[in-house]
Formats: C-alpha cells, sequence, structure tokens
C-alpha cells in the first residue's frame, strides 16, 4: 500500500491513533443521475481511521489496530455494498459509506472503559478521489 498524508483533524487529546486498511466491494447507484455507475462495479477502497483518546486501556492502547480492521475488513470485503442492512433506505455512495464505517467504529468505542472516540474517517474510492467524514461533537 502507498504512503498517503491525509487531512487532520484538530482536537485536544493526548492520543491519536491512524489506521489504514482496504478492502474490494462493489456497489452500484440506482439513479439515472448517477451516470456509469449505476451499473454495478467495484472498487479498492482504501480506508483511514483517525481515533483520540486521552485514557489507554490496561494493555495501553486506545483500541487495538487488529480491533479496527476486524470491524470494517469482514464486514466489507468481497461484498455488494448495496446487500447491506445500512444502505437499505440510502444509496451506498462513499460519502454514506464513510459515515457507516464510522458509526459501527464508534459503536464499539462507546463500550470500552477508555473511551477513545473516532474523529474521522477517510474512504478513497480511486487513486483521485476520496471523502473525507468527521462527526459532529455531539456525536462523539
Amino acid at each position: 500500500m502507498m504512503q498517503q498524508f491525509y487531512p487532520q483533524v484538530q482536537h485536544d487529546f493526548r492520543f491519536e491513533l491512524n489506521k489504514d486498511m482496504h478492502f474490494s466491494a462493489a456497489h452500484f447507484i440506482p439513479d439515472e443521475e448517477a451516470g456509469k455507475c449505476q451499473v454495478l462495479h467495484g472498487h479498492t477502497y482504501f480506508v483511514n481511521v483517525t481515533i483520540g483518546g486521552n485514557e489507554l486501556d490496561p494493555l495501553g492502547f486506545l483500541i487495538d489496530f487488529k480491533q479496527l480492521k476486524d470491524l470494517i475488513h469482514k464486514k466489507y470485503d468481497h461484498t455488494v455494498l448495496n446487500d447491506h442492512p445500512e444502505f437499505q433506505a440510502t444509496f451506498p455512495t462513499t460519502e454514506r459509506l464513510a459515515e457507516q464505517i464510522w458509526k459501527s467504529i464508534q459503536d464499539v468505542l462507546r463500550t470500552r472503559d477508555n473511551r477513545p472516540a473516532c474523529l474521522q474517517v477517510i474512504v478513497r474510492e480511486t487513486p483521485t478521489s476520496y471523502v473525507v467524514y468527521r462527526p459532529l461533537q455531539e456525536d462523539l
């Protein structure tokens, strides 16, 4: 995987964790305004997740990198995004995918005693196009 430098999110946490990962998935946007994207097609999505926190768990982690990868990769790799329940009411655009990845991660982080927060999710759909999702402060 090539090195990427992404936009930084401003925060006051003592620790910041960034995890890069990728997965392959297909999707389509069933609307004629979507042009070619109406047709089922696939991408190798590259994802960067930023997590911040002030306290570490007993092992010294905000959260284990492997847990983050498993949470996203196992869910989406080699699937059709349109088939996932979270995309039944909306189209699986890159923007919505970034938002859903944030929700999945934040739901797990809320259960942790050290209470880290997912500050930013970046989803790269192609080598030249990516989306940044940052939650509202009240959603953390």
